[in-house]
Protein backbone atom coordinates (compact mmCIF):
# COMPACT_ATOMS: atom_id res chain seq x y z
CA UNK A 1 0.00 0.00 0.00
CA UNK A 2 1.43 3.19 -1.45
CA UNK A 3 2.18 6.00 1.90
CA UNK A 4 -0.06 8.83 1.99
CA UNK A 5 1.89 11.77 1.20
CA UNK A 6 1.63 15.04 3.51
CA UNK A 7 3.05 18.37 3.22
CA UNK A 8 3.81 20.57 6.38
CA UNK A 9 4.10 24.45 5.69
CA UNK A 10 5.75 25.72 8.83
CA UNK A 11 8.12 28.80 9.64
CA UNK A 12 9.11 27.45 13.21
CA UNK A 13 11.69 25.41 11.74
CA UNK A 14 12.21 22.88 15.15
CA UNK A 15 8.85 22.55 15.34
CA UNK A 16 8.30 21.73 11.60
CA UNK A 17 11.65 19.48 11.40
CA UNK A 18 9.44 17.24 14.99
CA UNK A 19 6.16 16.93 13.53
CA UNK A 20 8.27 15.88 9.92
CA UNK A 21 9.89 13.35 12.19
CA UNK A 22 6.84 12.33 14.29
CA UNK A 23 4.17 11.77 11.18
CA UNK A 24 7.03 10.11 9.36
CA UNK A 25 6.94 7.69 12.58
CA UNK A 26 3.56 7.03 12.42
CA UNK A 27 4.32 5.98 8.25
CA UNK A 28 3.35 9.05 6.06
CA UNK A 29 5.61 10.84 3.76
CA UNK A 30 6.39 13.90 4.43
CA UNK A 31 8.04 16.93 3.20
CA UNK A 32 8.62 20.36 4.76
CA UNK A 33 7.83 24.22 3.43
CA UNK A 34 9.33 27.37 5.77
CA UNK A 35 6.96 29.60 3.83
CA UNK A 36 4.09 30.48 2.13
CA UNK A 37 5.64 30.85 -1.31
CA UNK A 38 8.02 27.93 -1.37
CA UNK A 39 4.97 25.86 -0.01
CA UNK A 40 2.56 27.29 -2.93
CA UNK A 41 5.38 26.15 -5.25
CA UNK A 42 5.43 22.57 -4.04
CA UNK A 43 1.54 22.20 -3.81
CA UNK A 44 2.16 23.54 -7.99
CA UNK A 45 3.99 20.47 -8.64
CA UNK A 46 3.08 17.82 -6.24
CA UNK A 47 -0.30 16.41 -5.45
CA UNK A 48 -0.46 15.93 -1.66
CA UNK A 49 -3.02 14.05 0.01
CA UNK A 50 -3.32 16.01 3.01
CA UNK A 51 -1.95 19.95 4.06
CA UNK A 52 -0.50 21.20 7.40
CA UNK A 53 -0.90 24.73 7.35
CA UNK A 54 0.60 27.51 9.75
CA UNK A 55 -1.56 31.02 9.25
CA UNK A 56 1.73 33.18 10.41
CA UNK A 57 3.86 32.18 7.37
CA UNK A 58 6.40 34.41 6.10
CA UNK A 59 6.37 35.79 1.85
CA UNK A 60 2.14 34.56 1.69
CA UNK A 61 0.81 33.53 4.88
CA UNK A 62 -1.90 30.53 5.38
CA UNK A 63 -4.83 31.80 4.57
CA UNK A 64 -3.77 33.12 1.31
CA UNK A 65 -1.92 30.03 0.24
CA UNK A 66 -4.99 28.16 1.87
CA UNK A 67 -7.38 30.41 -1.08
CA UNK A 68 -4.99 29.72 -3.66
CA UNK A 69 -4.87 26.04 -2.93
CA UNK A 70 -8.63 25.51 -3.15
CA UNK A 71 -8.41 27.35 -6.39
CA UNK A 72 -6.40 24.75 -7.88
CA UNK A 73 -7.52 21.55 -5.83
CA UNK A 74 -11.22 21.05 -4.12
CA UNK A 75 -10.42 17.86 -2.99
CA UNK A 76 -6.84 18.13 -0.57
CA UNK A 77 -7.71 18.00 3.30
CA UNK A 78 -6.18 21.07 5.01
CA UNK A 79 -5.69 21.60 8.42
CA UNK A 80 -4.77 24.95 9.88
CA UNK A 81 -2.25 24.58 12.69
CA UNK A 82 -1.96 27.70 14.71
CA UNK A 83 -1.37 29.79 17.32
CA UNK A 84 -4.54 32.01 16.53
CA UNK A 85 -7.32 31.36 18.64
CA UNK A 86 -9.91 33.50 18.36
CA UNK A 87 -13.34 32.53 16.32
CA UNK A 88 -12.35 35.21 14.23
CA UNK A 89 -9.47 33.88 12.81
CA UNK A 90 -11.19 30.58 13.03
CA UNK A 91 -13.91 31.66 10.88
CA UNK A 92 -11.58 33.17 8.75
CA UNK A 93 -9.41 29.95 8.22
CA UNK A 94 -12.94 28.31 7.43
CA UNK A 95 -13.80 30.72 4.49
CA UNK A 96 -10.30 30.28 2.46
CA UNK A 97 -10.88 26.98 2.51
CA UNK A 98 -9.27 24.97 5.50
CA UNK A 99 -11.05 21.72 6.61
CA UNK A 100 -9.88 21.81 10.18
CA UNK A 101 -8.54 23.90 12.50
CA UNK A 102 -6.38 22.89 15.05
CA UNK A 103 -4.93 25.03 18.18
CA UNK A 104 -1.04 25.36 19.12
CA UNK A 105 0.10 23.70 21.55
CA UNK A 106 -1.26 20.61 20.24
CA UNK A 107 -1.29 16.86 21.57
CA UNK A 108 0.14 14.96 18.46
CA UNK A 109 -2.10 11.51 19.20
CA UNK A 110 -5.24 14.13 18.76
CA UNK A 111 -3.72 15.62 15.80
CA UNK A 112 -2.94 12.32 13.87
CA UNK A 113 -6.87 11.25 14.93
CA UNK A 114 -7.57 14.19 12.62
CA UNK A 115 -5.34 13.56 10.28
CA UNK A 116 -6.55 10.15 9.56
CA UNK A 117 -10.31 11.13 9.69
CA UNK A 118 -9.48 13.32 6.84
CA UNK A 119 -7.28 11.20 4.96
CA UNK A 120 -10.72 8.08 5.12
CA UNK A 121 -13.15 10.88 4.25
CA UNK A 122 -10.69 11.69 1.08
CA UNK A 123 -9.92 7.99 -0.30
CA UNK A 124 -13.94 7.85 -0.21
CA UNK A 125 -14.77 10.82 -1.98
CA UNK A 126 -12.39 10.04 -4.49
CA UNK A 127 -14.40 6.42 -4.98
CA UNK A 128 -17.32 8.45 -5.60
CA UNK A 129 -15.83 10.90 -7.72
CA UNK A 130 -14.58 9.70 -10.97
CA UNK A 131 -11.51 12.47 -11.22
CA UNK A 132 -7.96 12.33 -12.50
CA UNK A 133 -5.65 15.18 -11.01
CA UNK A 134 -2.22 16.21 -11.77
CA UNK A 135 -0.86 19.32 -10.41
CA UNK A 136 -3.43 21.79 -10.64
CA UNK A 137 -5.16 20.34 -13.15
CA UNK A 138 -8.85 18.02 -12.52
CA UNK A 139 -10.44 15.87 -15.02
CA UNK A 140 -13.89 15.25 -13.95
CA UNK A 141 -14.91 11.83 -16.13
CA UNK A 142 -18.27 12.19 -15.35
CA UNK A 143 -18.97 15.46 -15.88
CA UNK A 144 -16.42 15.93 -18.70
CA UNK A 145 -14.77 18.86 -17.45
CA UNK A 146 -11.51 20.15 -16.94
CA UNK A 147 -10.64 22.41 -14.61
CA UNK A 148 -6.40 23.78 -14.48
CA UNK A 149 -5.84 26.46 -11.33
CA UNK A 150 -9.37 27.33 -11.02
CA UNK A 151 -9.54 28.06 -14.56
CA UNK A 152 -12.20 25.70 -16.92
CA UNK A 153 -10.53 24.35 -20.19
CA UNK A 154 -13.42 23.34 -23.09
CA UNK A 155 -11.59 20.29 -25.19
CA UNK A 156 -13.15 18.73 -27.99
CA UNK A 157 -14.38 15.34 -27.75
CA UNK A 158 -11.17 13.28 -28.87
CA UNK A 159 -8.69 15.89 -27.18
CA UNK A 160 -10.41 14.61 -23.93
CA UNK A 161 -10.09 11.08 -24.99
CA UNK A 162 -6.11 11.74 -25.60
CA UNK A 163 -5.98 14.07 -22.45
CA UNK A 164 -7.88 11.26 -20.46
CA UNK A 165 -5.77 8.43 -21.83
CA UNK A 166 -2.77 10.25 -20.70
CA UNK A 167 -3.72 10.75 -17.37
CA UNK A 168 -4.60 7.24 -16.46
CA UNK A 169 -1.29 6.64 -17.63
CA UNK A 170 0.47 9.52 -15.79
CA UNK A 171 4.41 9.55 -15.42
CA UNK A 172 4.36 6.57 -18.16
CA UNK A 173 5.89 6.93 -22.08
CA UNK A 174 3.20 5.76 -24.45
CA UNK A 175 4.31 4.83 -27.98
CA UNK A 176 2.44 6.53 -31.00
CA UNK A 177 1.36 3.55 -32.41
CA UNK A 178 -0.69 2.46 -29.00
CA UNK A 179 -2.12 5.69 -28.67
CA UNK A 180 -3.57 6.10 -31.88
CA UNK A 181 -4.97 2.78 -31.64
CA UNK A 182 -6.98 3.81 -28.72
CA UNK A 183 -7.89 6.71 -29.81
CA UNK A 184 -8.27 6.71 -33.82
CA UNK A 185 -8.54 2.83 -33.79
CA UNK A 186 -7.07 0.04 -35.23
CA UNK A 187 -7.26 0.70 -38.82
CA UNK A 188 -5.80 4.12 -38.92
CA UNK A 189 -3.20 5.37 -41.19
CA UNK A 190 -0.47 5.78 -38.49
CA UNK A 191 1.74 7.88 -41.45
CA UNK A 192 -0.44 10.56 -40.76
CA UNK A 193 0.78 13.61 -38.44
CA UNK A 194 -2.73 13.39 -36.70
CA UNK A 195 -1.27 12.81 -33.18
CA UNK A 196 0.83 15.36 -33.64
CA UNK A 197 -1.91 17.84 -34.43
CA UNK A 198 -3.66 16.91 -31.16
CA UNK A 199 -0.66 17.14 -28.93
CA UNK A 200 0.09 20.51 -30.12
CA UNK A 201 -3.89 21.07 -29.57
CA UNK A 202 -3.46 19.83 -25.80
CA UNK A 203 -0.28 21.63 -25.29
CA UNK A 204 -2.11 25.46 -26.12
CA UNK A 205 -5.33 24.64 -24.02
CA UNK A 206 -3.73 22.37 -21.15
CA UNK A 207 0.01 23.89 -20.80
CA UNK A 208 0.03 27.53 -22.29
CA UNK A 209 0.23 30.08 -19.22
CA UNK A 210 0.24 27.29 -16.78
CA UNK A 211 3.19 25.96 -14.54
CA UNK A 212 4.56 23.05 -14.55
CA UNK A 213 4.05 21.90 -17.88
CA UNK A 214 2.44 18.61 -18.24
CA UNK A 215 2.56 17.12 -21.78
CA UNK A 216 5.85 15.89 -22.62
CA UNK A 217 7.61 14.39 -26.21
CA UNK A 218 10.52 11.77 -26.30
CA UNK A 219 11.44 11.87 -29.83
CA UNK A 220 10.91 8.89 -31.64
CA UNK A 221 9.37 6.95 -28.96
CA UNK A 222 5.90 8.85 -27.98
CA UNK A 223 4.42 11.25 -25.38
CA UNK A 224 3.85 11.41 -21.86
CA UNK A 225 1.51 13.19 -19.24
CA UNK A 226 3.83 14.40 -15.82
CA UNK A 227 4.30 17.01 -13.24
CA UNK A 228 7.53 17.34 -14.58
CA UNK A 229 10.54 15.95 -17.36
CA UNK A 230 10.97 12.17 -16.60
Amino acid sequence: MLKKKLLVVEDEQRLADILQKQLGEAGFLVEVAYDGFVGRKMTEHTDYDLILLDINLPVINGYELCREIRKANRNVPIIMLTAFGTTENKLTGFDTGADDYVLKPYDFRELLARINVFLKRSDTIIMHQNRLTIANLEMDLDRKTIVRGGQKIQLTSKEFALLELLLKNKGKLLARDYIIEKIWGIDFDTGTNVLDVYINYLRKKIDMGFEPKLIYTKFGFGFYCNDKEL
